[in-house]
């Protein structure tokens, strides 16, 4: 029974400092951190302008950086066996790996903060599982964003709004992925014991303490590869787009429920339903962790869960398996999270049946046939900062 370990970030900054000295025969300016996350409610409803509430994770990638005055990138990861070598003018071919876009295109979209002329050295580390739906590629955009506003002499605080928006765009235009905003947000924004309860339609950011006293948040990555890119997450936006338009509204957090409800296309009408119903069960699943109310925060979990499965059609044999088995256990509530096909559930569960939540997904797992899941323990934390 293993559980994903965040590991401890001075070391890791410090080790990854000398494995930039050592590939590059010079040290780096600085290392930067930022977290991956767990959306504990609220999928799908970033770009539908409605309400997430994410926490960071303890697990984070690293990048050790150094501007260049030539223009020239170069990118090597501890996690991908091969460096790349390329130029900045190269960031907009469609040739870049997906992972070079995600670790330089920040370096573009960052704008005047960062030289147009000025290139760049990056080591990377993570301790985010890698397509586990964890966010691990907004961790490496706001990692090697943070390291790159510091390294440009910028104000790490004042340009978190900037930076937020850089990565957005990293991710959106130069990876060409469809995602939303919530992932690099809590990133940038995260906080020490909290969830942020972000709305996209008005901007605000509201903290909500996630710390439940005798409870943990635990993480089950089903090894079944989650991917942004592969159509799935982008046919989910395009159908809310239809159904947006099919309502006459701007988005769907303007969608009354029904009128949705009273939409001849089957499809649509699933689509939208997920959502507008989503958005509602963040607003009380907010409540309910201010006011340890766990028994309606279990109920607003499983509702997003079935949702997901049977409205929005985006869970898998996997997740199900894993979020059956972990409230059979005795978890308070269990949902699968991140954009959907594969990835990770997420789990409230009494620390002292922690173990024995975690040996029931496993064992059901088991008798399916499924590969051995993994599993980590979400401690809401900080978001992205300098580490060396």
């Amino acid at each position: 029974m293993t559980v994903w370990d965040a590991g401890d970030p001075a070391l890791i900054a410090a080790r990854l400092a000398e494995e930039f000295l050592a590939r590059y025969d010079t040290p780096a300016t600085c290392v930067g951190r930022a977290p991956g996350r767990v959306n504990l409610i609220g999928e799908h409803t970033d770009y539908n302008a409605g309400l997430v509430l994410p926490v960071a994770l303890p697990h984070a990638t690293y990048a050790a950086v150094r501007l260049r005055e030539d223009g020239v990138v170069r990118i090597a990861s501890s996690q991908i066996e091969d460096p790349w070598t390329g130029h900045r003018d190269d960031l907009a071919s469609s040739e870049v790996p997906g992972w070079v876009g995600y670790a330089a295109g920040v370096l573009t979209t960052l704008g005047e903060a960062v030289p147009a002329d000025l290139g760049i050295d990056v080591v990377l580390d993570s301790t985010v599982p890698m397509g586990a739906g964890l966010s691990s590629s907004a961790a490496i955009e706001c990692a090697v964003g943070v390291a790159s506003l510091a390294a440009a002499g910028r104000s790490v605080e004042a340009d978190r709004d900037l930076l937020v928006a850089a990565a957005i765009r990293a991710e959106t235009e130069v990876v060409g992925a469809p995602t939303g905003g919530m992932d690099q947000t809590i990133s940038v924004f995260g906080r020490p014991g909290e969830a942020l309860l972000i709305d996209f339609r008005s901007g605000e950011r509201r903290g909500v303490p996630a710390e439940i006293e005798g409870h943990c948040w635990l993480v089950t990555d089903t090894r079944v590869s989650h991917a942004l890119t592969d159509g799935g997450y982008g046919s989910r936006r395009a159908d809310c787009e239809r159904a947006a338009a099919a309502l006459g509204v701007a988005t769907l957090r303007e969608a009354d429920l029904a009128a949705v409800e009273a939409l001849d296309d089957d499809l649509a009408r699933r689509r939208a339903r997920h959502v507008v119903t989503e958005i509602a069960r963040v607003e009380v699943a907010a409540t309910a962790l201010r006011e340890h109310d766990l028994a309606t925060l279990g109920a607003q979990m499983a509702g997003s869960h079935a949702s997901m499965r049977d409205d929005f059609e985006i869970s898998c044999a996997e997740l199900d398996t894993a979020v059956e088995a972990a409230t059979a256990a005795g978890a308070v509530g269990a949902r699968m999270t991140g954009g959907g096909f594969g990835g990770s559930s997420v789990a409230l569960v009494p620390i002292d049946r922690r173990d024995t939540v975690i040996a029931a997904i496993d064992a059901a797992f088991a008798a399916a046939g499924y590969a051995a899941p993994r599993h980590l323990v979400a401690t809401p934390s900080a978001g992205a900062a300098i580490v060396g």
